[in-house]
C-alpha cells in the first residue's frame, strides 16, 4: 500500500502535483479552490516548486505559457470565472503546442454566480473555450482519489501530446474529505525529452521558436491541419469511461463527476425496485466516449442524463445516440446538487413517457 491520507480534494490535487514533478505553479485565489494555492505555497515551496500568486488569472495563464515554453512541468488552477479569464492564453498555448495542466473547480454561474458546486463549465472546457479550432484534453474526476490520480494522468497526457490538459471538477469535490492513496510515481520516468523548449541555443541546432502567430494564411492553415491530425490521434487512443451494471440494463443513466456518484446511488435504488438501470460515466469529456454511448443505445430503451447545469453534456449524448432511443435530461443549477431520490423520480417519469409513446405508436 502507498501513502494513504485523509484529505480535501483540493489538497489531494495539490499534493499530487508536487509528487508528479510539477516545477512551477502560477495562480490566483478564488473560492472554492483557494486551498490549492495555499497548500502549494507551503508544501510546494518547501519541496522545491516555484509557486507564485500572480496579479490576476490573465497573468497566471501567460506565466504558464512562458514556463511551459521553457520545458517545465507547469500548472495553474482556478474556478469558473477565473478560467473564463484564462481562455485567450489557453488558446495560445494550444496553438503553440505546449503541455500544461489546468484544473477548474467549478462554481455556479453565469456571471460571478455562487461559490457552490456546479458543472456549468462543460461547454467551456469541451467546445473550445477560447477562439479558434482547438481542444484541451479534459478529465472529469468523481472522487478525491481521482482528484489526485488525474493530476499524474493529466501531466502525462499533456507531455505525450504537447497539449494542455484540464481537470474539470467542482466545488464539492474540491472541499469534501475522503481517503486518498498516492501512487508510486517517479517523474524522471514520465517526463519526455523536450528538444523544442526555449532554453538557449547551442551551436548544434537551429533556434527554437515558439509562437501561436502565423501572418500568412497558408502557414496558419498548416498549423491548424497539424493540430487536427493530433486531435484525431488523441480521439483514437485516449477515450476513457466507466460502465456500471450495464450488462443487462434496460434504461441508462449518463453522468460525470459528482453527478455520477448521485446517479449511481439512484441506479441502485432503481434496481431495488426492479428497474434494470445502468450507468455510463464519461471520464474523458474530450475526447468524448461516443462509441460507448452508441453501443449502449442499441441495448436500452432510453437514457437519462444527469448534470448540475441546464443541459450541456446531454448534447454529446444525443450526438452519440444518433436518434436510436429517447434521451431525457435532469439538471439542477445555481450550485444545487441533485439528490438520488430526485434522479430516481425523473428516471421513472422518463420510463413512463417512453412507455406511453410506445403504446401510442402500437
Amino acid at each position: 500500500m502507498g501513502d494513504v491520507r485523509l484529505m480535501k480534494g483540493n489538497e489531494a490535487l495539490a499534493e499530487a502535483a508536487i509528487r508528479a514533478g510539477c516545477q512551477a505553479y502560477f495562480g490566483y485565489p478564488i473560492t472554492p479552490q483557494s486551498e490549492i494555492l495555499e497548500y502549494l505555497s507551503g508544501e510546494g515551496r518547501k519541496r522545491g516548486m516555484i509557486v507564485l500568486q500572480a496579479e490576476s488569472e490573465v497573468a497566471s495563464i501567460n506565466m504558464v505559457y512562458g514556463a511551459a515554453g521553457a520545458g517545465a512541468r507547469v500548472m495553474t488552477t482556478s474556478s469558473s470565472p477565473g478560467i473564463s479569464l484564462m481562455q485567450e492564453g489557453l488558446s495560445y498555448i494550444a496553438s503553440a503546442e505546449l503541455p500544461c495542466l489546468v484544473a477548474n473547480i467549478n462554481r455556479g454561474g453565469p456571471g460571478l454566480g455562487t461559490i457552490q458546486p456546479s458543472q456549468g463549465d462543460y461547454f467551456q472546457a469541451t467546445k473550445g473555450g477560447g477562439h479558434g479550432d482547438y481542444h484541451v484534453i479534459v478529465l472529469a474526476p468523481s472522487s478525491v482519489q481521482e482528484m489526485a490520480d488525474f493530476v499524474f494522468d493529466g501531466f502525462d497526457l499533456a507531455d505525450t501530446y504537447r497539449n494542455p490538459a484540464m481537470i474539470l471538477a467542482d466545488g464539492a469535490l474540491g472541499q469534501m474529505m475522503e481517503k486518498v492513496e498516492f501512487r508510486e510515481y517517479d517523474p524522471a520516468e514520465h517526463v519526455p525529452p523536450k528538444p523544442w523548449a526555449t532554453v538557449g541555443k547551442p551551436p548544434t541546432r537551429e533556434r527554437n521558436i515558439i509562437t501561436s502567430l502565423q501572418l500568412a494564411s497558408e502557414d496558419m492553415e498548416k498549423v491548424n491541419l497539424k493540430l487536427q491530425e493530433k486531435y484525431r490521434t488523441i480521439e483514437a487512443r485516449e477515450i476513457r469511461c466507466e460502465t456500471i451494471m450495464t450488462e443487462d440494463a434496460e434504461v441508462l443513466l449518463v453522468a460525470y463527476g459528482l453527478s455520477a456518484r448521485i446517479a449511481q446511488k439512484a441506479m441502485q435504488m432503481a434496481r431495488a425496485e426492479g428497474i434494470r438501470a445502468g450507468l455510463l460515466r464519461p471520464i474523458t469529456l474530450w475526447p468524448y466516449p461516443y462509441a460507448a454511448v452508441r453501443s449502449l443505445a442499441e441495448q436500452v430503451s432510453g437514457m437519462l442524463v444527469v448534470e448540475m447545469n441546464a443541459g450541456q453534456m446531454v448534447e454529446d449524448v444525443r450526438l452519440g445516440v444518433e436518434g436510436r432511443v429517447p434521451v431525457s435530461f435532469y439538471g439542477r443549477m445555481g450550485g444545487i446538487i441533485p439528490s438520488p431520490e430526485e434522479v430516481l423520480r425523473e428516471l421513472k417519469q422518463a420510463i413512463a413517457k417512453q412507455t406511453t409513446k410506445q403504446v401510442e405508436v402500437s
